[in-house]
């Protein structure tokens, strides 16, 4: 495939690493990309809520090339939302992007397709980058009704956003079965939703956006699933808690885009 977009490859870090333990992966980070700067690629990670403050400090201290995602937002602008975060709060630490609709938010703690709706226009009436996830679970998959089920997350979400919020959305495809569990769809699989996935996004005008795999990615799948999968990227899990491993996938990202060929 032709990459003509920028590949984009997001860390998150989930509920792991304390700030101390996040200052350190920061810094690793910016040696790694020091020493071997990324040319076509993108970099973003997603700390905890208390990490933030130190992780875009470090990050602008030390002029690394990384941009800085929240996990999570609510959608409300402030108010009696007892351990929530709004996203003024996020911009004022200069957070970049923010996940919406990640599988373990919407399986654990009731985010459902209107509420991700929601949250997705808050943030980009903020002007944030947005990262919409979808995905199907086992069932479903096995059902043979993944098209269906991820149509549905993608039209709920993106269906009547005006023109200039839908340029800041990017998708992340995550098979349910796939994330934590080392199974990782074949490239086949993957390129068959990448496919349908742009199909709907033509539908709802918002063919742009860069649409990004994740579960369970490493460095030795990440090139088949750009070159054969057709992913303009990756939200990468685990793999990202270590600075090498998740450089390694970085950059083969690097390696895979078109134009340094």
């Amino acid at each position: 495939m032709t990459h003509h977009k920028r590949l984009l490859v997001i860390g998150n870090w989930k509920m792991n690493l304390d700030y101390v333990e996040a200052v350190h992966l920061g810094q690793q980070l910016g040696v790694l990309m020091k020493n071997k700067p990324v040319e076509h690629t993108d970099v973003v990670v997603a700390p905890p809520f208390v990490d933030l403050r130190s992780v875009t400090s470090i990050v602008e201290s030390e002029r690394i090339p990384v941009e800085i995602a929240s996990q999570h937002v609510n959608a409300n602008d402030n108010g009696a939302h007892t351990g929530e975060i709004s996203v003024s709060m996020l911009k004022r630490l200069n957070v970049k992007w923010i996940l919406i609709g990640h599988s373990e938010r919407r399986s654990m703690y009731a985010m459902n397709d209107d509420v991700v709706a929601t949250t997705l226009r808050s943030v980009t009436r903020a002007g944030v980058q947005a990262v919409l996830c979808v995905g199907e679970p086992t069932e479903v998959r096995h059902a043979g009704e993944h098209e269906a089920y991820v149509t549905a997350q993608l039209t709920s979400a993106l269906e009547g956003l005006d023109e200039k919020s839908r340029e800041l959305v990017s998708v992340a495809y995550e098979p349910i079965w796939a994330i934590g569990t080392g199974e990782t769809a074949t490239s086949q699989v993957v390129s068959e939703m990448m496919a349908h996935i742009r199909s709907v996004l033509e539908h709802v005008s918002c063919a742009h956006a860069r649409v990004l795999y994740g579960g369970s990615v490493n460095a030795d799948n990440a090139s088949s699933l750009v070159l054969e999968g057709g992913v303009d990227g990756f939200l990468v899990g685990g793999a990202s808690l270590k600075a090498e491993s998740f450089m390694s996938i970085v950059q083969t990202c690097d390696d895979c885009y078109d134009g340094k060929r």
